[in-house]
């Protein structure tokens, strides 16, 4: 089952700029670019570090460890395409962002529609 949850209202986070949330049990790394967000998993499948905190260059983001660059549209490592980390879909509604992801029915709690 797709939930949709609340991770931050857009003015929290700048143009340019990442920023990690808990969604569900698990870090998100939402971004945004040029007033469009995007949501991807916030740990680099490489070696775990937080991609939020890495440098974000129009929707690639670079990870602050080694520099694995990520499509942040769609999860795509830059330099395979075949390796990806997961991509969310991110809905605005009245200056708040949403993240929608799969969950199982016992982890509800905390859903925002």
């Amino acid at each position: 089952m797709k939930k949709q949850f609340r991770v931050a209202r857009t003015g929290e986070i700048p143009v340019g700029k990442g920023h990690a949330v808990e969604v569900n049990n698990r870090m998100i790394a939402i971004f945004n670019v040029d007033g469009q967000f995007h949501a991807i998993d916030d740990m680099c499948p490489h070696m775990g570090a937080s991609l939020a905190a890495g440098e974000l260059d129009g929707c690639v983001v670079s990870c602050p460890l080694h520099g694995w660059r990520y499509d942040v549209t769609d999860g795509t490592w830059r330099d395979n395409p075949r390796v990806s980390t997961d991509a969310f879909p991110v809905t605005l509604k009245q200056g708040e962002i949403f993240v929608e992801m799969e969950i199982k029915d016992e982890d509800s709690a905390g859903e925002q529609s």
